[in-house]
């Protein structure tokens, strides 16, 4: 680890929490009965529980960890429409109707966080600012820019391409071969988000347990019976919001996500002069490896804050930290010698079909596997999942009765990651 990389002040934990620590919650043991346990306190426990605190229904929260540990307070600060699938390969799957919904739902799930965060008043930096999304071949920047001239009717988006020699003008590096900025996407600070959400929650009556996993759910009869380290509660209803988190609790369930750690970095403070060169409009961005690379300006624009994937299995932030760095230089020669004041790492939920999964599962109520693009799709089908479990109509969603599928032999550890990781690199590297 060549420590010269690191700042004397270096963290190896989210620059996020500089300013939002970990909440200091009381460790109380968990009440015997509830109407609704929701296990896991990210985005989407933290919006179930809104919708079913707010409706009256006593709500208890679990965490294993302190609340909004996990990708909900690590990720990079990126919105997008969150769905990965194109039209096309979604209508093969499920037929035109359906494809057309479920992009839908994509669309609805950024209007819903812009909405939900005005009318809360939540103050989280949040911005629309657009993503620039980066070809890093010729043959990529083609596939874009046909994309954008070839949007299902009915599905456009406000998108624009940015050939290569325009691309100064959104981002100061001439790696890649142009572009496409789609505008509505959105920038936000994930950890003051998380505090907001959780703060309403808690007023609405949400009661938040941290350091107390669901060790084992067994129903019996008409109710659940959830057992922690700290005792059992009785409860009519049980959410599961553990996205990359999942455990052997839910068995089921632990079989058909894909645990996944993304990587990040932010640098020491920078010259405001060298961010604007860098990323003059304040975008975010990413780039069409499959491997891919998401980066942008910290609000405050003084620092870049990285983030990838760039080991084949899981590894120590430390590690990590040096071979983002080298990624972040090879775009941005003049970061070479910017310093990393933290490294983290949070764990992303794949799924086998790249779609996110809500439903119910032997009584139980669940929404996961945003894979990689959760804070819109995780705020908007944790509202939904309280809406379900709260049995209202407007709870459906498109991807409800979407089969969730797992493979054989899969238990939960991922063993063919770093194979897939090492085929999409390759790829990535011939793409022309």
């Amino acid at each position: 680890m060549p420590s010269e990389l690191f700042a004397n002040d270096f963290k190896a934990a989210p620059y996020w929490w500089d300013a939002v620590p970990r909440p200091n919650l009381p460790l109380s043991e968990p009440p015997k009965q509830a109407d609704v346990v929701v296990v896991g306190s990210g985005y989407t426990g933290l919006h179930a529980a809104l919708q079913t605190a707010r409706a009256g229904r006593h709500t208890v929260i679990l965490d294993a960890e302190a609340a909004g540990f996990g990708c909900s307070t690590r990720n990079g600060g990126q919105i997008s429409t969150s769905v990965k699938p194109g039209f096309a390969d979604l209508a093969r799957r499920h037929g035109r109707e359906r494809a057309f919904a479920i992009l839908q739902e994509g669309r609805n799930s950024l209007r819903f966080f812009g909405d939900f965060v005005r009318d809360e008043g939540i103050d989280c930096d949040f911005a629309v600012v657009g993503r620039f999304h980066a070809a890093h071949s010729p043959g990529r920047y083609e596939e874009l820019a046909r994309s954008v001239a070839d949007q299902p009717k009915g599905l456009e988006v406000a998108c624009h391409v940015v050939p290569r020699s325009e691309q100064r003008a959104e981002i100061g590096s001439d790696l890649y071969h142009g572009g496409v900025v789609y505008e509505s996407h959105a920038s936000v600070d994930p950890a003051r988000y998380h505090q907001g959400l959780m703060a309403r929650a808690v007023a609405a009556g949400a009661e938040i347990v941290p350091f107390c996993p669901a060790q084992q759910i067994t129903r019996t009869g008409g109710e659940f019976l959830v057992e922690t380290p700290r005792g059992t509660i009785r409860a009519r209803d049980v959410v599961i919001a553990t996205n990359g988190y999942t455990g052997p609790a839910t068995s089921w369930l632990r079989r058909r996500v894909i645990p996944i750690g993304s990587y990040v970095i932010a640098t020491e403070e920078l010259e405001p002069a060298l961010v604007d060169r860098l990323i003059p409009r304040n975008r975010i961005v990413s780039d069409t490896r499959k491997v891919v690379y998401y980066y942008r300006a910290s609000p405050d624009r003084r620092r870049i804050l990285f983030g990838g994937r760039v080991s084949l299995s899981e590894t120590d932030p430390r590690r990590s930290g040096p071979l983002l760095h080298a990624a972040m230089s090879g775009i941005f020669p003049e970061l070479a010698k910017a310093r990393i004041s933290h490294s983290w790492c949070g764990l992303v939920a794949y799924t086998f079909d790249e779609l996110a999964h809500i439903g119910s599962h032997d009584g139980m109520h669940y929404a996961m596997g945003y894979c990689g693009s959760g804070v819109g799709m995780a705020s908007y089908l944790g509202m939904r999942l309280g809406q379900q479990a709260l049995g209202l109509a407007e709870g459906k969603t498109a991807f409800d009765s979407v089969p969730f599928q797992t493979r054989p032999l899969y238990n939960g550890n991922p063993w063919f990651l770093a194979p897939s990781i090492f085929y999409y690199r390759w790829r990535d590297r011939l793409a022309r």
